[in-house]
């Protein structure tokens, strides 16, 4: 079925204890994160979305309560010179995680068939080209043993108007905006239709595609969470590692005061 943006602008309100939501989820997720690790699993979670949309406050609470060691945040600008120079999909696989790794892309290699697209970056052989190596990329990860997770958040023309304007009054967030997200929401129309080809040709069985109600934050980051920690736990192993004998023997000793 096609993905429908419009069926997800209802900016429900999150009905329910918020903080106590949030801290349960963000248990789990570590828990996650721990099978990870223990099984040498890989996964990918990327974000894409409009401007204001909330991707990053999801990524600060999906990542709240991980062990840095064990996971990656890229966000991903423009390509630097030598980055144009290679197939688009060069950079991507530079930032790919290791065995027990959780790499988060915020903003993806979907850049190819949105931005590159709407603002003429790139051609429409070379977009349109695009949706093909995307999916054959994302199958490899897939069938080499990677989960992916992939999250588009979405709001109205009127939340992101309001949270655009919010930035311009509020001193500590003027530095999130700047001309780019004018030019995003002057092509919005543009915009909308490369998502609706997106959908269209790349939600696969593999790797499909989460839409998330972004116009109430709350709402948004429980629903997001909610769904990659079913994605990612699907992915893995849950069985907690079991305690090394060896490692047992000589605890209780040490911690007796004892000799083992």
């Amino acid at each position: 079925m096609t993905i429908d943006l419009r069926d997800y602008e209802s900016g429900s309100d999150f009905d329910g204890d918020y903080e106590h939501a949030i801290t349960k989820l963000q248990k789990r997720l570590a828990h996650i994160q721990v099978a990870h690790i223990v099984h040498g699993k890989r996964a990918i979670v990327l974000f894409e979305g409009w401007d204001a949309a909330g991707k990053g406050g999801i990524i600060q609470r999906l990542t709240g309560e991980w062990d840095p060691r064990n996971f990656e945040v890229w966000p991903i600008k423009a390509p630097t010179d030598a980055e144009r120079d290679r197939h688009f999909l060069w950079r991507f696989w530079q930032r790919l995680p290791a065995n027990g790794d959780i790499a988060v892309f915020d903003r993806s290699w979907y850049g190819r068939v949105l931005v590159e697209r709407v603002e003429g970056y790139a051609s429409k052989d070379d977009w349109k080209r695009g949706y093909d190596e995307i999916n054959a990329f994302e199958a490899q990860q897939v069938e080499s043993g990677t989960t992916i997770v992939k999250l588009f958040v979405h709001t109205s023309q009127k939340t992101q108007d309001k949270r655009l304007a919010a930035r311009l009054d509020h001193p500590w967030k003027r530095w999130k905006t700047g001309l780019d997200d004018y030019r995003n929401r002057a092509k919005r129309d543009a915009y909308l239709e490369a998502m609706h080809d997106m959908f269209c040709r790349t939600d696969t069985r593999a790797a499909p595609w989460h839409v998330v109600d972004g116009n109430r934050k709350k709402s948004a980051r429980i629903a997001a969470l909610t769904l990659i920690a079913d994605a990612l736990e699907a992915g893995v192993d849950m069985t907690p590692p079991v305690l090394d004998p060896e490692v047992e023997k000589v605890a209780r000793a040490a911690l007796k005061g004892e000799c083992p």
